[in-house]
């Protein structure tokens, strides 16, 4: 990389962080470490890292009010937050992703498998905010200016609610979205589902874009990912 990318971790493991300091450095990587809540956070003020690996269990300040207070600071929200934690639960997977962080890895893990998800994250973080007019996949083309899906040249109807799930999962493309997450993109005027249930919208989605249509994958206890 021709500027090393700044990793600032959050981890009270010494060991843990040892590791992970190889790694970042075997791949180029500028790594900072910080091993409490409260001195994490004022580091990710100070220093606005490219990324943030934060852990959940820590002194001073736990990892899920560390990210909520990045993701809630105006001049902070953008800097991804990867969460690494012991707390594998899917309650605790959930919770993190709906506090915004960017991506969730259980411990125990592989070095190689996290640095792959850092990687991962920054070049979803490089891609421009605006959102696409055209919204390629396969033979699909979803037109956001037109709310129009097609296949080639023929028209594949769907509710609003349907096209708002479609182009939120798109934009996200390999990134895990929460139920939660998807059901801001439901419209109240969509009268499809009236419980507005987003694995009854997901289930529709893929039957109208055929039996083959794989892309959509269900990360089960958490929610959905559009395939990279």
């Amino acid at each position: 990389m021709s500027q090393k990318k700044r990793i600032l971790l959050i981890e009270d493991d010494a060991d843990i962080a040892a590791l992970i300091k190889l790694q970042a450095e075997m791949l180029g990587y500028k790594l900072h470490v910080e091993v409490d809540g409260l001195n994490g956070y004022r580091a990710v003020e100070r220093e606005k890292p490219d990324i943030v690996v934060l852990d959940i269990m820590l002194p001073g300040q736990n990892g899920f009010d560390v990210c909520r207070k990045i993701k809630s600071n105006p001049d902070l929200k953008n800097i991804p937050v990867i969460i690494l934690s012991a707390k594998g639960e899917e309650l605790d997977v959930v919770l993190g992703l709906e506090l915004g962080a960017d991506d969730y890895v259980a411990k125990p893990f592989s070095p190689k498998i996290l640095f792959s998800r850092v990687k991962a994250v920054l070049r979803r973080n490089k891609e421009p905010e605006k959102t696409p007019q055209i919204l390629a996949f396969g033979d699909f083309v979803l037109d956001v200016d037109r709310y129009l899906l097609r296949k080639g040249d023929k028209p594949i109807t769907i509710t609003l609610s349907e096209f708002g799930i479609l182009k939120r999962l798109l934009i996200n493309r390999g990134k895990v979205l929460t139920r939660n997450q998807l059901l801001e993109d439901i419209h109240n005027d969509d009268t499809f589902i009236v419980d507005r249930n987003i694995d009854v919208h997901i289930a529709s989605l893929r039957k109208k874009l055929g039996p083959n249509f794989d892309w959509i994958e269900t990360v089960r206890g958490v929610g959905y990912r559009f395939k990279e």
